[in-house]
């Protein structure tokens, strides 16, 4: 049985100040969980993170990383230096990072290999528009973005995490049904499996404005693993709901 999971995205949010009530009232609750948590943090946050986070049951990731090993990549950030600061899981090909940075379907992929390689798991984000939507081109976009994946790392499916992601869905208050959702997660499955057997392990985690109001719902789903929540991991109160809402349906 897959074992749930939550991961928090703040994306470009928190202070030192506001950082330290929130990883602390999640730390004072961690040990009721019975699913993996995670939250990854914006980059200078990493070491304070780290801190709070020790002794935790709650694991620390990263929201990107750079395809490169090392060199003069200015503002770039290695697999190797998150690897120094603990990080479990990294992000790789959020919407935000292919809309607004032009991160290509290879790109993503080889950032995924890069995490993977140091020994951290990498968190693969595949999700469509509203517009491809509306012209029934899901299942072709979502399909194209994974097989990048599944083309370098195929045989490894088992070993990441992938996070069905509705752009439309993202920040806007929407969010997929809980059937559209699964049929989603169950063509991602599906397709992983005729690539690697193993892919019948693979987590595959929803990410379209979660809240504790449809999270029940949504992880009772067969193929829903869990979230990867946006807004609602700066909330404590509500971020711990959503990670009951997982525990109760591990």
């Amino acid at each position: 049985m897959r074992r749930k999971m939550v991961a928090g995205n703040w994306k470009m949010h928190g202070s030192l100040a506001a950082n330290e009530v929130l990883l602390g009232d999640l730390t004072a609750a961690s040990a009721r969980l019975t699913c993996d948590v995670v939250v990854c943090v914006p980059f200078p946050y990493l070491a304070q993170a780290q801190r709070r986070l020790a002794g935790s049951a709650i694991g620390l990731g990263a929201q990107d990383c750079s395809v490169h090993e090392q060199g003069a990549y200015t503002g770039e950030v290695s697999v190797a230096m998150l690897h120094e600061f603990s990080c479990g899981h990294v992000i790789v090909g959020h919407s935000e990072r292919r809309a607004y940075h032009g991160e290509t379907d290879s790109a993503v992929a080889a950032k995924a290999q890069r995490v993977l390689a140091s020994g951290m798991t990498p968190i693969v984000c595949v999700g469509e528009t509203l517009q491809q939507r509306e012209r029934d081109e899901t299942e072709a976009v979502v399909g194209m973005q994974l097989d990048a994946i599944l083309h370098l790392l195929g045989d490894r499916m088992h070993d990441l995490i992938l996070a069905y992601e509705p752009v439309w869905a993202i920040g806007t208050g929407r969010t997929a049904s809980p059937q559209q959702a699964q049929d989603v997660h169950a063509f991602i499955r599906q397709r992983a499996q005729r690539h690697c057997q193993g892919a019948a392990r693979t987590r595959i985690l929803y990410g379209g404005s979660v809240k504790s109001a449809n999270a029940v719902e949504l992880f009772a789903q067969p193929d829903i693993d869990g979230g990867l929540i946006g807004g609602a991991s700066l909330n404590a109160v509500e971020f711990l709901a959503i990670a009951d809402a997982a525990s109760a349906a591990t």
